[in-house]
């Protein structure tokens, strides 16, 4: 009899851990998509970017983000379009930035070795939150079919963007009301194990964030007070380069011509004194808007090897493969 039950238990025991199998597969497969990144990316400004940047590679004392911009820009490292202050850092940035960093490197504009530069360059961006690692393989990409239906969880995202407005960057697509709002860049990167072949971006956006207890305006509209003009970064333009010039271009005639002396300093990289006050925003417009155009045949790029991937949709939600 006593047997009898010491089998029993035995038995009993090893149903339960057979039964436990899927949930503890399933905790750890929860644990790995932890890992992915958040709906909307960490705001951070370009100019507080450059500050950080610029005291890593020990070329100056980084307290003063137009004067960080200015000396990046003259060792060479800048993004294509140059450096905005209060414009976002974007994946297509950190690539551009990173680019310039080891070609500054390479021509012996700082004191640092290649490989030092880019470790100090990947831990500025990781301490800012952004662990982006930007696609520099030289094969050519392979065409994929695009899909962006069950990842993340369509909930998830649906209740980030009506409790928290809809993000200014994000990895993942829009839920199909806010669609309109977006444009799609497609630069491929890494975050984590996870494989993007692009983001979308507001196409206008006036945000105010709270970073270390200071005022951070991001946005894309810039205002020229003595001649009351507006201007506007295109993401899409920015990232082809079609754009207005910041700190640090090596050919400013290759871009769009403001009509204002020295804008790159006075307009897109003013003194941080005397903006807008916290409190008032710019709000998209509600009424119509372009499309976002991901790759016209409705496919994309696949990831060299393995990762998770996040491919953009003809239109709506987001997918791991």
């Amino acid at each position: 009899m006593k047997s009898v039950s010491v089998a029993t238990v035995r038995i009993l025991v090893i149903s339960l851990l057979v039964l436990a199998l899927p949930a503890l597969s399933h905790a750890q497969s929860g644990q790995a998509k932890s890992n992915a990144p958040p709906v909307g990316q960490p705001l951070v400004s370009e100019g507080t970017f450059a500050a950080k940047l610029e005291f890593a590679l020990g070329l100056g004392t980084g307290e003063d983000e137009v004067e960080a911009e200015s000396r990046l820009g003259e060792a060479g490292i800048a993004p294509r379009n140059g450096w905005i202050a209060d414009y976002p850092v974007t994946p297509d940035i950190v690539a551009e930035v990173q680019a310039a960093v080891e070609g500054a490197a390479a021509a012996g504009n700082m004191s640092l070795p290649r490989d030092e530069a880019l470790k100090r360059f990947a831990g500025v961006a990781a301490g800012l939150g952004l662990s982006i690692k930007p696609y520099t393989a030289a094969q050519p990409y392979q065409p994929t079919a695009a899909s962006c239906e069950g990842y993340p969880n369509p909930a998830v995202v649906n209740n980030v963007y009506t409790g928290e407005g809809p993000p200014v960057v994000t990895y993942y697509c829009p839920p199909p009301d806010y669609y309109y709002l977006y444009a799609w860049v497609p630069c491929p990167f890494w975050w984590a194990d996870f494989w993007f072949p692009g983001f979308f971006i507001l196409r206008d956006f006036h945000k105010i964030v709270i970073v270390n207890n200071r005022v951070v305006i991001i946005t894309n509209h810039f205002n020229d007070l003595r001649t009351h003009r507006m201007f506007r970064v295109d993401p899409s333009a920015r990232f082809s380069g079609k754009t207005f010039a910041g700190i640090g271009v090596t050919r400013p005639r290759d871009f769009i011509q403001t009509g204002v002396p020295r804008s790159a300093e006075r307009i897109f990289n003013g003194p941080r004194a005397g903006r807008m006050p916290a409190g008032r925003t710019f709000a998209p417009s509600p009424r119509g808007g372009e499309a976002v155009r991901p790759p016209a045949d409705g496919r994309t790029i696949a990831p060299p090897s393995g990762g998770g991937m996040i491919a953009p949709p003809p239109r709506g939600g987001g997918t791991r493969r």
